[in-house]
């Protein structure tokens, strides 16, 4: 059996570090962090099994890295054949990048108190990124986009988005509040690493 190359994911969190060590700027964090995921997912050979089992019942948020000052989480998201989220918010910046399968994003718009389609169903390939956040556009609904096989997408945000107080909506825009945790397994051990030269320059 192969052994997952963590190294690759070791060196995306140097480089992530130095990047929000060198500015607050989230359209800053946005661009060059996501210049960083989509080479990390350009790579389906770093992820280890136990971040990357799906759940029958449910998709799963595994934690793959939580920063020690919260700054921000990298997490997978694994989702079984057909599985969807609500409708929901995450209250801070995200980047959200595909390592296996499909997965479909919808966007939505709060129009008054309801909620509102925004644009057409985006469909993210393996390899491509896309952003979030309250100044862009941070509340949707994503699904796998197979009924017959897993999707794995890597999920940042600017803090520990386990620990976040957030939202799901209803079909009339009613918030639902909630905080997502993570599924029960441990972070894989990651060599220290640092920064590549130029990580975000």
């Amino acid at each position: 059996m192969t052994q997952p190359r963590l190294h690759r994911l070791a060196q995306f969190l140097a480089d992530l570090s130095a990047l929000v060590e060198h500015t607050r700027d989230e359209a800053v964090i946005l661009e060059h962090g996501a210049a960083l995921l989509a080479g990390l997912v350009a790579h389906d050979d770093w992820l280890p099994d136990a971040q990357a089992r799906p759940d029958p019942e449910r998709y799963q948020q595994y934690l793959l890295h939580r920063d020690p000052d919260a700054r921000f989480s990298v997490v997978s998201f694994v989702w079984g054949p057909g599985q969807a989220t609500p409708v929901h918010d995450h209250t801070v910046w995200g980047l959200v990048g595909v390592l296996r399968g499909a997965e479909l994003s919808q966007g939505y718009d709060r129009r008054g108190e309801a909620l509102a389609a925004k644009g057409p169903v985006h469909r993210l390939e393996p390899g491509q990124v896309e952003a979030v956040s309250p100044r862009i556009g941070d509340i949707h609904r994503v699904a796998n986009a197979f009924d017959d096989r897993t999707t794995i997408s890597i999920h940042v945000y600017g803090a520990d988005i386990g620990a976040v107080r957030r939202s799901t909506y209803d079909a009339e825009g009613r918030p639902k509040p909630f905080i997502s945790g993570y599924a029960d397994t441990p972070p894989p051990l990651l060599p220290v690493l640092a920064p590549s030269p130029r990580a975000f320059l």
